[in-house]
Protein backbone atom coordinates (compact mmCIF):
# COMPACT_ATOMS: atom_id res chain seq x y z
CA UNK A 1 0.00 0.00 0.00
CA UNK A 2 2.88 2.38 0.73
CA UNK A 3 4.19 1.69 -2.79
CA UNK A 4 0.78 2.41 -4.30
CA UNK A 5 0.45 5.64 -2.32
CA UNK A 6 3.95 6.76 -3.37
CA UNK A 7 3.27 5.90 -7.03
CA UNK A 8 0.04 7.89 -6.82
CA UNK A 9 1.93 10.87 -5.36
CA UNK A 10 4.57 10.64 -8.13
CA UNK A 11 1.88 10.52 -10.84
CA UNK A 12 0.04 13.52 -9.35
CA UNK A 13 3.31 15.50 -9.15
CA UNK A 14 4.23 14.61 -12.73
CA UNK A 15 0.83 15.82 -13.97
CA UNK A 16 0.81 18.91 -11.74
CA UNK A 17 4.12 20.23 -13.09
CA UNK A 18 3.69 18.96 -16.64
CA UNK A 19 6.69 16.66 -16.47
CA UNK A 20 4.86 14.16 -18.69
CA UNK A 21 4.71 16.74 -21.48
CA UNK A 22 8.39 17.53 -20.94
CA UNK A 23 9.42 13.87 -21.09
CA UNK A 24 7.34 13.04 -24.20
CA UNK A 25 7.90 16.27 -26.15
CA UNK A 26 10.99 14.93 -27.95
CA UNK A 27 9.09 11.98 -29.44
CA UNK A 28 7.91 12.56 -33.00
CA UNK A 29 5.50 9.62 -33.34
CA UNK A 30 1.95 10.74 -34.08
CA UNK A 31 0.38 8.62 -31.34
CA UNK A 32 2.77 10.07 -28.73
CA UNK A 33 1.98 13.66 -29.73
CA UNK A 34 -1.74 12.82 -29.59
CA UNK A 35 -1.25 11.37 -26.10
CA UNK A 36 0.47 14.59 -24.98
CA UNK A 37 -2.47 16.69 -26.24
CA UNK A 38 -4.98 14.49 -24.42
CA UNK A 39 -3.03 14.59 -21.16
CA UNK A 40 -2.70 18.39 -21.21
CA UNK A 41 -6.43 19.02 -21.66
CA UNK A 42 -7.68 21.22 -18.82
CA UNK A 43 -4.19 21.99 -17.46
CA UNK A 44 -2.62 25.43 -17.36
CA UNK A 45 1.18 25.34 -17.41
CA UNK A 46 2.28 28.97 -17.26
CA UNK A 47 5.71 28.52 -15.66
CA UNK A 48 8.74 27.89 -17.91
CA UNK A 49 9.56 24.20 -18.43
CA UNK A 50 12.89 24.41 -16.60
CA UNK A 51 11.27 25.90 -13.51
CA UNK A 52 8.52 23.25 -13.62
CA UNK A 53 11.12 20.47 -13.86
CA UNK A 54 13.11 21.83 -10.91
CA UNK A 55 10.02 22.33 -8.74
CA UNK A 56 8.73 18.88 -9.63
CA UNK A 57 11.99 17.19 -8.62
CA UNK A 58 12.10 19.19 -5.37
CA UNK A 59 8.53 18.09 -4.65
CA UNK A 60 9.36 14.42 -5.31
CA UNK A 61 12.13 14.34 -2.73
CA UNK A 62 15.87 13.83 -2.19
CA UNK A 63 16.43 10.91 -4.58
CA UNK A 64 14.92 12.87 -7.46
CA UNK A 65 16.88 15.98 -6.44
CA UNK A 66 20.08 13.88 -6.62
CA UNK A 67 19.08 12.84 -10.14
CA UNK A 68 18.57 16.48 -11.10
CA UNK A 69 21.97 17.43 -9.66
CA UNK A 70 23.69 14.87 -11.87
CA UNK A 71 21.76 16.06 -14.93
CA UNK A 72 22.66 19.68 -14.23
CA UNK A 73 26.35 18.99 -14.98
CA UNK A 74 25.56 17.66 -18.48
CA UNK A 75 24.96 20.88 -20.39
CA UNK A 76 25.97 19.07 -23.58
CA UNK A 77 22.91 16.81 -23.21
CA UNK A 78 20.37 19.38 -21.97
CA UNK A 79 18.93 22.62 -23.37
CA UNK A 80 20.38 25.67 -21.65
CA UNK A 81 17.16 26.66 -19.87
CA UNK A 82 16.81 23.22 -18.26
CA UNK A 83 20.49 23.07 -17.25
CA UNK A 84 20.29 26.55 -15.65
CA UNK A 85 17.27 25.62 -13.54
CA UNK A 86 18.61 22.21 -12.49
CA UNK A 87 21.86 23.89 -11.39
CA UNK A 88 19.81 25.53 -8.61
CA UNK A 89 19.32 22.06 -7.09
CA UNK A 90 23.03 21.92 -6.27
CA UNK A 91 22.84 24.28 -3.30
CA UNK A 92 19.60 26.22 -3.61
CA UNK A 93 16.88 23.79 -2.49
CA UNK A 94 14.25 25.61 -0.39
CA UNK A 95 15.52 25.61 3.24
CA UNK A 96 13.57 24.49 6.28
CA UNK A 97 12.79 27.21 8.89
CA UNK A 98 15.62 28.69 10.97
CA UNK A 99 13.73 28.01 14.21
CA UNK A 100 13.55 24.34 13.30
CA UNK A 101 17.28 24.31 12.52
CA UNK A 102 18.06 25.82 15.96
CA UNK A 103 15.82 23.24 17.65
CA UNK A 104 17.58 20.39 15.83
CA UNK A 105 21.01 21.72 16.86
CA UNK A 106 19.96 22.04 20.50
CA UNK A 107 18.47 18.53 20.47
CA UNK A 108 21.68 17.08 18.97
CA UNK A 109 23.95 18.76 21.56
CA UNK A 110 21.55 18.49 24.50
CA UNK A 111 21.94 22.13 25.55
CA UNK A 112 20.93 25.64 24.44
CA UNK A 113 22.56 26.82 21.26
CA UNK A 114 23.99 29.91 22.99
CA UNK A 115 26.09 27.64 25.22
CA UNK A 116 27.78 26.14 22.16
CA UNK A 117 28.18 29.09 19.78
CA UNK A 118 29.06 32.73 20.28
CA UNK A 119 27.09 33.41 17.09
CA UNK A 120 24.74 31.27 14.98
CA UNK A 121 23.50 32.74 11.70
CA UNK A 122 19.79 32.03 11.26
CA UNK A 123 19.93 32.34 7.47
CA UNK A 124 21.43 29.22 5.84
CA UNK A 125 24.24 29.79 3.35
CA UNK A 126 23.47 26.59 1.41
CA UNK A 127 20.49 24.28 1.29
CA UNK A 128 20.56 20.92 -0.47
CA UNK A 129 18.41 17.80 -0.65
CA UNK A 130 19.75 16.14 2.52
CA UNK A 131 20.88 19.00 4.77
CA UNK A 132 21.48 22.73 5.03
CA UNK A 133 24.46 24.74 6.27
CA UNK A 134 24.64 27.70 8.64
CA UNK A 135 27.71 29.78 9.49
CA UNK A 136 28.55 30.21 13.16
CA UNK A 137 31.34 31.14 15.56
CA UNK A 138 32.52 28.94 18.43
CA UNK A 139 33.14 30.29 21.92
CA UNK A 140 36.91 30.19 21.27
CA UNK A 141 36.49 32.49 18.25
CA UNK A 142 36.84 29.92 15.45
CA UNK A 143 34.63 30.50 12.41
CA UNK A 144 32.78 27.31 11.55
CA UNK A 145 30.07 25.88 9.30
CA UNK A 146 27.23 23.90 10.90
CA UNK A 147 25.55 21.23 8.78
CA UNK A 148 22.06 20.21 9.92
CA UNK A 149 20.26 17.14 8.56
CA UNK A 150 16.78 17.76 7.16
CA UNK A 151 14.07 16.31 9.42
CA UNK A 152 12.05 13.33 8.18
CA UNK A 153 14.53 12.32 5.47
CA UNK A 154 14.85 8.68 6.48
CA UNK A 155 11.18 7.80 5.98
CA UNK A 156 10.99 9.46 2.55
CA UNK A 157 14.19 7.83 1.31
CA UNK A 158 13.16 4.41 2.63
CA UNK A 159 9.84 4.66 0.79
CA UNK A 160 11.52 5.58 -2.51
CA UNK A 161 14.18 2.89 -2.15
CA UNK A 162 11.55 0.28 -1.36
CA UNK A 163 9.71 1.30 -4.52
CA UNK A 164 12.96 1.15 -6.51
CA UNK A 165 13.67 -2.36 -5.20
CA UNK A 166 10.24 -3.52 -6.34
CA UNK A 167 10.79 -2.00 -9.79
CA UNK A 168 14.25 -3.59 -9.95
CA UNK A 169 12.77 -7.04 -9.26
CA UNK A 170 10.26 -6.60 -12.08
CA UNK A 171 12.98 -5.37 -14.44
CA UNK A 172 15.09 -8.41 -13.59
CA UNK A 173 12.18 -10.75 -14.30
CA UNK A 174 10.71 -9.13 -17.40
CA UNK A 175 13.60 -7.44 -19.21
CA UNK A 176 15.88 -9.52 -21.45
CA UNK A 177 18.76 -7.44 -20.03
CA UNK A 178 17.58 -7.80 -16.42
CA UNK A 179 20.08 -10.40 -15.22
CA UNK A 180 23.03 -8.74 -16.96
CA UNK A 181 22.25 -5.25 -15.63
CA UNK A 182 21.89 -6.48 -12.02
CA UNK A 183 19.27 -3.85 -11.09
CA UNK A 184 18.78 -5.17 -7.55
CA UNK A 185 22.52 -4.99 -6.83
CA UNK A 186 22.67 -1.44 -8.25
CA UNK A 187 19.73 -0.33 -6.07
CA UNK A 188 21.39 -1.98 -3.05
CA UNK A 189 24.59 -0.04 -3.76
CA UNK A 190 22.59 3.21 -4.04
CA UNK A 191 20.75 2.28 -0.80
CA UNK A 192 24.03 1.89 1.10
CA UNK A 193 25.41 5.22 -0.04
CA UNK A 194 22.19 7.14 0.65
CA UNK A 195 21.91 5.77 4.18
CA UNK A 196 25.57 6.57 4.73
CA UNK A 197 24.77 10.14 3.72
CA UNK A 198 22.08 10.31 6.40
CA UNK A 199 24.70 9.63 9.10
CA UNK A 200 26.65 12.87 9.43
CA UNK A 201 29.28 11.26 11.68
CA UNK A 202 30.15 8.99 8.77
CA UNK A 203 30.37 12.06 6.54
CA UNK A 204 32.75 13.70 9.03
CA UNK A 205 34.92 10.56 9.04
CA UNK A 206 34.96 10.56 5.23
CA UNK A 207 36.12 14.18 5.27
CA UNK A 208 38.90 13.40 7.74
CA UNK A 209 40.14 10.51 5.58
CA UNK A 210 40.03 12.59 2.41
CA UNK A 211 41.85 15.45 4.16
CA UNK A 212 44.71 13.12 5.15
CA UNK A 213 44.89 11.63 1.66
CA UNK A 214 45.03 15.02 -0.07
CA UNK A 215 47.44 16.86 2.24
CA UNK A 216 50.55 16.17 0.20
CA UNK A 217 48.99 16.90 -3.20
CA UNK A 218 48.70 20.68 -2.75
CA UNK A 219 45.73 20.99 -5.13
CA UNK A 220 42.66 20.63 -2.92
CA UNK A 221 41.56 21.71 0.56
CA UNK A 222 39.21 19.75 2.82
CA UNK A 223 37.68 21.36 5.96
CA UNK A 224 38.80 20.08 9.35
CA UNK A 225 36.05 18.55 11.50
CA UNK A 226 35.40 19.83 15.03
CA UNK A 227 34.89 16.39 16.57
CA UNK A 228 33.58 17.70 19.89
CA UNK A 229 30.47 18.88 18.01
CA UNK A 230 29.83 16.07 15.53
CA UNK A 231 26.67 13.95 15.88
CA UNK A 232 24.55 11.86 13.53
CA UNK A 233 22.26 14.80 12.72
CA UNK A 234 24.57 17.83 13.16
CA UNK A 235 28.27 18.31 12.41
CA UNK A 236 30.53 21.33 12.84
CA UNK A 237 33.53 21.93 10.60
CA UNK A 238 36.10 24.57 9.70
CA UNK A 239 34.59 27.39 7.65
CA UNK A 240 35.99 27.52 4.12
CA UNK A 241 35.98 30.70 2.03
CA UNK A 242 36.04 30.41 -1.73
CA UNK A 243 34.33 31.21 -5.02
CA UNK A 244 31.85 28.61 -6.33
CA UNK A 245 33.47 26.87 -9.29
CA UNK A 246 30.40 27.54 -11.42
CA UNK A 247 31.14 31.30 -11.28
CA UNK A 248 33.90 31.17 -13.88
CA UNK A 249 33.83 34.89 -14.65
CA UNK A 250 34.51 35.76 -10.99
CA UNK A 251 37.41 33.31 -11.02
CA UNK A 252 38.87 34.88 -14.18
CA UNK A 253 38.51 38.35 -12.69
CA UNK A 254 40.41 37.13 -9.61
CA UNK A 255 43.25 35.93 -11.85
CA UNK A 256 42.68 32.15 -11.57
CA UNK A 257 44.22 30.12 -14.42
CA UNK A 258 41.07 28.37 -15.66
CA UNK A 259 42.76 25.81 -17.99
CA UNK A 260 45.13 24.81 -15.17
CA UNK A 261 42.16 24.54 -12.83
CA UNK A 262 40.53 22.10 -15.26
CA UNK A 263 43.71 19.99 -15.49
CA UNK A 264 44.07 20.01 -11.70
CA UNK A 265 40.52 18.67 -11.40
CA UNK A 266 41.40 15.69 -13.60
CA UNK A 267 44.58 15.06 -11.56
CA UNK A 268 42.64 15.20 -8.27
CA UNK A 269 40.05 12.74 -9.54
CA UNK A 270 42.53 10.18 -10.85
CA UNK A 271 44.68 10.51 -7.72
CA UNK A 272 41.72 9.77 -5.47
CA UNK A 273 40.58 6.85 -7.62
CA UNK A 274 43.84 5.08 -8.51
CA UNK A 275 46.26 6.06 -5.77
CA UNK A 276 43.89 6.01 -2.79
CA UNK A 277 40.88 3.99 -3.97
CA UNK A 278 38.80 6.51 -1.97
CA UNK A 279 37.13 9.30 -3.94
CA UNK A 280 34.63 12.12 -3.53
CA UNK A 281 31.60 10.75 -5.39
CA UNK A 282 29.35 13.85 -5.35
CA UNK A 283 31.45 16.32 -7.32
CA UNK A 284 28.75 18.56 -8.75
CA UNK A 285 29.58 22.31 -8.88
CA UNK A 286 27.58 23.03 -5.72
CA UNK A 287 30.12 21.04 -3.71
CA UNK A 288 33.25 22.58 -5.23
CA UNK A 289 34.74 26.03 -4.59
CA UNK A 290 38.08 27.65 -5.47
CA UNK A 291 40.24 29.53 -2.99
CA UNK A 292 41.33 33.06 -3.90
CA UNK A 293 43.20 33.67 -0.63
CA UNK A 294 46.88 34.51 -1.29
CA UNK A 295 48.31 31.55 0.65
CA UNK A 296 46.05 28.96 -1.06
CA UNK A 297 45.30 30.74 -4.34
CA UNK A 298 43.80 28.56 -7.07
CA UNK A 299 43.25 25.45 -4.94
CA UNK A 300 40.03 23.48 -5.01
CA UNK A 301 37.85 23.46 -1.90
CA UNK A 302 35.86 20.22 -1.54
CA UNK A 303 32.60 20.18 0.42
CA UNK A 304 29.88 17.63 1.27
CA UNK A 305 31.40 14.19 1.86
CA UNK A 306 28.24 12.19 2.41
CA UNK A 307 28.88 10.04 -0.67
CA UNK A 308 32.33 8.61 -1.25
CA UNK A 309 33.38 5.71 -3.43
CA UNK A 310 35.88 3.00 -2.63
CA UNK A 311 37.75 0.57 -4.88
CA UNK A 312 39.64 -2.61 -4.09
CA UNK A 313 43.19 -3.18 -5.33
CA UNK A 314 41.79 -5.59 -7.93
CA UNK A 315 39.29 -2.95 -9.17
CA UNK A 316 42.01 -0.28 -9.34
CA UNK A 317 44.45 -2.43 -11.29
CA UNK A 318 41.78 -3.62 -13.71
CA UNK A 319 40.48 -0.08 -14.34
CA UNK A 320 43.97 1.36 -14.74
CA UNK A 321 44.90 -1.29 -17.30
CA UNK A 322 41.67 -0.57 -19.18
CA UNK A 323 42.28 3.18 -19.20
CA UNK A 324 45.88 2.80 -20.36
CA UNK A 325 44.86 0.37 -23.09
CA UNK A 326 42.21 2.88 -24.21
CA UNK A 327 44.71 5.74 -24.24
CA UNK A 328 47.14 3.62 -26.28
CA UNK A 329 44.28 2.55 -28.56
CA UNK A 330 45.09 -1.06 -27.76
CA UNK A 331 41.53 -2.28 -28.21
CA UNK A 332 42.60 -5.90 -28.31
CA UNK A 333 43.96 -5.59 -24.77
CA UNK A 334 40.69 -3.95 -23.65
CA UNK A 335 38.76 -6.91 -25.07
CA UNK A 336 41.15 -9.39 -23.44
CA UNK A 337 40.74 -7.64 -20.06
CA UNK A 338 36.96 -7.97 -20.31
CA UNK A 339 37.30 -11.70 -20.92
CA UNK A 340 39.97 -12.21 -18.21
CA UNK A 341 37.87 -10.39 -15.60
CA UNK A 342 34.78 -12.45 -16.35
CA UNK A 343 32.77 -9.42 -17.44
CA UNK A 344 31.92 -11.21 -20.69
CA UNK A 345 31.39 -14.95 -21.29
CA UNK A 346 34.63 -16.92 -21.69
CA UNK A 347 33.54 -18.08 -25.17
CA UNK A 348 33.40 -14.48 -26.50
CA UNK A 349 35.52 -13.93 -29.60
CA UNK A 350 38.16 -11.36 -28.68
CA UNK A 351 38.50 -10.06 -32.25
CA UNK A 352 34.76 -9.30 -32.49
CA UNK A 353 34.71 -7.48 -29.13
CA UNK A 354 37.88 -5.61 -30.14
CA UNK A 355 36.26 -4.38 -33.37
CA UNK A 356 33.11 -3.23 -31.54
CA UNK A 357 35.10 -1.26 -28.94
CA UNK A 358 37.26 0.32 -31.67
CA UNK A 359 34.15 1.51 -33.51
CA UNK A 360 32.88 3.21 -30.33
CA UNK A 361 36.11 4.86 -29.13
CA UNK A 362 38.27 5.66 -32.16
CA UNK A 363 36.18 8.63 -33.40
CA UNK A 364 36.71 10.45 -30.08
CA UNK A 365 40.50 10.51 -29.77
CA UNK A 366 42.61 13.62 -30.48
CA UNK A 367 39.58 15.86 -30.01
CA UNK A 368 39.02 18.53 -27.34
CA UNK A 369 36.49 17.89 -24.62
CA UNK A 370 33.98 20.26 -26.23
CA UNK A 371 33.70 17.86 -29.17
CA UNK A 372 33.45 14.71 -27.02
CA UNK A 373 30.55 13.52 -24.92
CA UNK A 374 31.41 10.77 -22.48
CA UNK A 375 27.66 10.36 -22.08
CA UNK A 376 27.41 9.47 -25.77
CA UNK A 377 30.47 7.18 -25.52
CA UNK A 378 29.01 5.40 -22.48
CA UNK A 379 25.69 5.01 -24.30
CA UNK A 380 27.42 3.40 -27.28
CA UNK A 381 29.46 1.18 -24.97
CA UNK A 382 26.23 0.20 -23.24
CA UNK A 383 24.73 -0.86 -26.56
CA UNK A 384 27.90 -2.83 -27.31
CA UNK A 385 27.82 -4.44 -23.86
CA UNK A 386 24.29 -5.66 -24.51
CA UNK A 387 25.40 -7.40 -27.69
CA UNK A 388 28.27 -9.16 -25.90
CA UNK A 389 26.39 -9.83 -22.63
CA UNK A 390 28.74 -7.68 -20.53
CA UNK A 391 27.71 -7.83 -16.86
CA UNK A 392 27.26 -4.48 -15.11
CA UNK A 393 29.50 -4.09 -12.03
CA UNK A 394 27.45 -2.46 -9.23
CA UNK A 395 30.59 -1.40 -7.29
CA UNK A 396 31.59 0.81 -10.24
CA UNK A 397 28.27 2.65 -10.62
CA UNK A 398 29.45 5.50 -8.34
CA UNK A 399 32.68 5.77 -10.33
CA UNK A 400 30.74 6.08 -13.59
CA UNK A 401 28.52 8.78 -12.06
CA UNK A 402 31.55 10.69 -10.75
CA UNK A 403 33.33 10.43 -14.10
CA UNK A 404 30.32 12.09 -15.74
CA UNK A 405 30.41 14.82 -13.05
CA UNK A 406 34.13 15.40 -13.71
CA UNK A 407 33.54 15.60 -17.44
CA UNK A 408 30.70 18.09 -16.98
CA UNK A 409 32.87 20.19 -14.66
CA UNK A 410 35.84 20.07 -17.06
CA UNK A 411 33.62 21.01 -19.99
CA UNK A 412 32.29 23.98 -18.05
CA UNK A 413 35.79 25.21 -17.11
CA UNK A 414 37.75 24.54 -20.28
CA UNK A 415 36.03 23.13 -23.38
CA UNK A 416 39.48 22.72 -25.00
CA UNK A 417 40.66 20.34 -22.28
CA UNK A 418 42.11 17.12 -23.71
CA UNK A 419 40.92 14.61 -21.15
CA UNK A 420 42.89 11.71 -22.62
CA UNK A 421 46.30 13.39 -22.77
CA UNK A 422 45.81 14.94 -19.33
CA UNK A 423 45.08 11.60 -17.68
CA UNK A 424 47.43 9.31 -19.65
CA UNK A 425 50.77 10.36 -18.02
CA UNK A 426 49.26 10.05 -14.55
CA UNK A 427 47.98 6.53 -15.19
CA UNK A 428 51.23 5.39 -16.80
CA UNK A 429 53.18 6.69 -13.80
CA UNK A 430 50.76 4.97 -11.44
CA UNK A 431 51.10 1.64 -13.26
CA UNK A 432 54.90 1.96 -13.18
CA UNK A 433 54.75 2.54 -9.43
CA UNK A 434 52.53 -0.51 -9.01
CA UNK A 435 54.34 -3.10 -11.18
CA UNK A 436 57.88 -1.66 -11.44
CA UNK A 437 60.76 -1.56 -8.95
CA UNK A 438 59.19 1.37 -7.13
CA UNK A 439 56.07 -0.69 -6.49
CA UNK A 440 58.15 -3.68 -5.36
CA UNK A 441 60.11 -1.55 -2.86
CA UNK A 442 56.91 0.05 -1.54
CA UNK A 443 55.24 -3.32 -0.97
CA UNK A 444 58.43 -4.54 0.72
CA UNK A 445 58.25 -1.55 3.08
CA UNK A 446 54.60 -2.32 3.86
CA UNK A 447 55.46 -5.95 4.69
CA UNK A 448 58.53 -5.00 6.78
CA UNK A 449 56.72 -5.10 10.19
CA UNK A 450 55.76 -8.73 9.56
CA UNK A 451 59.29 -9.64 8.51
CA UNK A 452 60.71 -7.96 11.64
CA UNK A 453 58.60 -10.27 13.82
CA UNK A 454 59.39 -13.39 11.75
CA UNK A 455 63.16 -13.03 11.28
CA UNK A 456 64.20 -13.54 14.96
CA UNK A 457 62.12 -16.75 15.06
CA UNK A 458 63.49 -18.10 11.78
CA UNK A 459 66.58 -19.94 13.21
CA UNK A 460 64.46 -21.70 15.84
CA UNK A 461 61.86 -22.72 13.26
CA UNK A 462 64.57 -24.06 10.93
CA UNK A 463 66.18 -25.98 13.81
CA UNK A 464 62.86 -27.57 14.75
CA UNK A 465 62.17 -28.54 11.12
CA UNK A 466 65.60 -30.13 10.58
CA UNK A 467 66.29 -31.74 13.98
CA UNK A 468 65.30 -35.44 14.67
CA UNK A 469 62.08 -36.01 16.55
CA UNK A 470 62.27 -36.60 20.35
CA UNK A 471 61.96 -40.23 21.53
CA UNK A 472 58.55 -39.71 23.19
CA UNK A 473 57.16 -38.06 20.09
CA UNK A 474 58.61 -40.86 17.95
CA UNK A 475 56.94 -43.54 20.14
CA UNK A 476 53.61 -41.72 19.88
CA UNK A 477 53.87 -41.65 16.09
CA UNK A 478 54.73 -45.38 16.01
CA UNK A 479 51.73 -46.19 18.27
CA UNK A 480 49.41 -44.23 15.97
CA UNK A 481 50.78 -46.06 12.95
CA UNK A 482 50.27 -49.43 14.70
CA UNK A 483 46.65 -48.58 15.51
CA UNK A 484 46.09 -47.44 11.92
CA UNK A 485 47.49 -50.75 10.55
CA UNK A 486 45.33 -52.78 12.96
CA UNK A 487 42.22 -50.83 11.94
CA UNK A 488 43.02 -51.39 8.27
CA UNK A 489 43.37 -55.16 8.85
CA UNK A 490 40.03 -55.24 10.68
CA UNK A 491 38.30 -53.37 7.82
CA UNK A 492 39.83 -55.76 5.30
CA UNK A 493 38.52 -58.77 7.29
CA UNK A 494 35.01 -57.28 7.37
CA UNK A 495 35.08 -56.59 3.63
CA UNK A 496 36.33 -60.11 2.82
CA UNK A 497 33.64 -61.66 5.03
CA UNK A 498 30.94 -59.61 3.34
CA UNK A 499 32.22 -60.65 -0.08
CA UNK A 500 32.23 -64.32 1.03
CA UNK A 501 28.59 -64.09 2.15
CA UNK A 502 27.60 -62.38 -1.11
CA UNK A 503 29.36 -65.06 -3.21
CA UNK A 504 27.68 -67.82 -1.17
CA UNK A 505 24.22 -66.32 -1.74
CA UNK A 506 24.85 -66.01 -5.48
CA UNK A 507 26.10 -69.61 -5.67
CA UNK A 508 22.97 -70.87 -3.91
CA UNK A 509 20.73 -68.91 -6.27
CA UNK A 510 22.53 -70.35 -9.31
CA UNK A 511 22.27 -73.91 -7.93
CA UNK A 512 18.51 -73.54 -7.47
CA UNK A 513 18.18 -72.10 -10.99
CA UNK A 514 20.04 -74.98 -12.71
CA UNK A 515 18.19 -77.60 -10.69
Amino acid sequence: MRHIARLFFICITVLRYGLDELALSSFQQRWVRLLVRVMTIGRTLDAPRGERLRMGLERLGPIFVKFGQVLSTRRDLLPEDLADELAKLQDDVPPFPAAQARALVEKAFGRPIDEVFARFDAEPVASASIAQVHFAQLKDGREVAVKVLRPGMLAVIDDDLSLMRTIARWVERLSPDGKRLKPREVVAEFDNHLHDELDLVREAANAAQLRRNMQGLGLVMVPEMVWDFCTQSVIVMERMNGVPISQTQRLRDAGVDIPKLARDGVTIFFTQVFRDGFFHADMHPGNIQVSVAPETFGRYIALDFGIVGTLTEVDKEYLAQNFIAFFRRDYKRVAELHVESGWVPAATRVDELEGAIRAVCEPHFDRPLKDISLGQVLLRLFQTSRRFNVEIQPQLVLLQKTLLNVEGLGRQLDPELDLWNTAKPFLERWMHEQVGWAGFVERLKNEAPRYVQLLPELPRLLHQALSPKPAAEQRMIEALLFEQRRTNRLLQAVIYAALGVLIGVLAAQLALHWR
